[in-house]
Parts: C-alpha cells; structure tokens; sequence
C-alpha cells in the first residue's frame, strides 16, 4: 500500500457561524464547534485512507476562547499519524471577524480515526509519510499519544471488569 503524506489529506472548512448555532448570550455552543471538529477530521482521514471512516477517541479538545454570532470559523485538519486501522489526526479552529479580519485561535483537538469496511469492521490504512521536519515532529507526538491513549483505555477496561 502506498504511503500518502499529510499535505495530501490536509482539510479546511471555514463555516460562518449563525443565530441557530449559539446560546442566548451570543457564544457559538461547544458541541457546534466539536461537530465541525469531528467532520473536519472525517474529511482528512477519509481523503487518506481513500474510503469511510469513523470517529473512535476524540483525545483532547480544548476551547482557549468563544467564538460568537456572525464570526467566521475555520478548522485545518492534518492526519499526524496512520496506524494499522487508525490515524490521529489534528484539527486547530480559529475565528475571525470578518469586518476587521482579526483572527484568533479558539480550539485544539485530537481524534483518533478508523477506516472501516461497509459492513464497520476495521481496515488497513497507507502509512503516513512524513514530508517535513515538522510532520515528523507530529509523528513523534502522535505516538506518544497513542501510547497514552492505550494505558488509559486498559485501565478503564480493568475497572469496569472489577
């Protein structure tokens, strides 16, 4: 299987956030932003894999600052790592006034992707080709994610088990 690096499946999605999108007093809902998180991420590991995806870990999601009615929104999603059935992939958000262009980073997140079959059972993806040195930094940050997401899972295993 040939190998794809991150430019190849790197996604942008710039929505203009809306009055259905937020609360009463004008930020833009969290679960607004992780949706378009999770389908910006979709869209970036389904063009590396070249077939369907699910989402299984979203491994961290941090909002640094609100995002409100009439901002802009763009999520740039970059596959970081590709496993055996799974990628990591990073999805930054910024907003941005449209009428100033100020823009501002308001989230980070990581999730965890699996490519699957149409009956949802697991398949191999190409691996992940590191093109620059900072693709190769991502790389490096992404397994030690997963090794983190890996001691976690277990545990979580073991204790409902007990």
């Amino acid at each position: 299987m040939e190998g794809r690096t991150p430019a190849q499946s790197a996604s942008t999605v710039t929505p203009v956030m809306q009055l259905v999108h937020a609360n009463s007093a004008g930020f833009i809902h969290g679960g607004e932003i992780m949706k378009l998180v999770d389908t910006t991420a979709g869209v970036a590991s389904m063009r590396h894999c070249n077939g369907r995806v699910v989402t299984v870990e979203v491994d961290s999601l941090t909002f640094l600052a609100p995002v409100h009615i009439g901002e802009l929104v763009t999520l740039n999603a970059v596959d970081t790592q590709a496993w055996r059935s799974s990628m990591e992939v990073e999805v930054d958000v910024w907003r941005e006034d449209p009428r100033t262009g100020d823009r501002e980073q308001t989230t980070t997140a990581y999730l965890t992707m699996v490519a699957v079959d149409a009956r949802g059972r697991p398949v191999p993806v190409p691996p992940l080709n590191a093109d620059t040195e900072d693709d190769v930094r991502r790389q490096r940050a992404a397994d030690v994610r997963r090794e983190e997401r890996i001691r976690i899972r277990k545990r979580i295993e073991d204790e409902a088990r007990s």
